[in-house]
């Protein structure tokens, strides 16, 4: 298991309907951002495209919190460390969204 944070457009990030994120205005994001870097898929990968972001400025880590994933239309981190945290703040701005955890708290700041 885990906690998840969220960059969402949906009023929450748990509701079904509402605005979504794509994966182009992720990849233009991810593209603009220096500090992220899209991970390329395995060398054979013929499954869908994972559409996930490594923040490669992030100090080494010896667990995952330090990825940014697509997922029907919004953006999760699994375990983010706090400096993820703060840097989801940025590409949030950039899609018109916010940052929320699975709890439905907001990061503002």
């Amino acid at each position: 298991m885990g906690y998840d944070i969220h960059i969402t457009r949906r009023a929450n990030w748990w509701d079904d309907e509402g605005p979504e994120i794509t994966t182009a205005e992720w990849e233009t994001v991810v593209e603009a951002d220096a500090e992220l870097e899209m991970v390329p898929e395995p060398p054979g990968w013929d499954g869908p495209r994972h559409w996930i972001a490594q923040m490669i400025t992030h100090p080494p880590e010896e667990r995952l919190g330090t990825a940014l994933y697509w997922d029907s239309g919004e953006i999760r981190a699994k375990n983010p460390t706090d400096i993820l945290i703060a840097k989801m703040r940025q590409p949030a701005i950039a899609l018109n969204a916010k940052v929320q955890g699975d709890d439905g708290e907001y990061y503002a700041e």
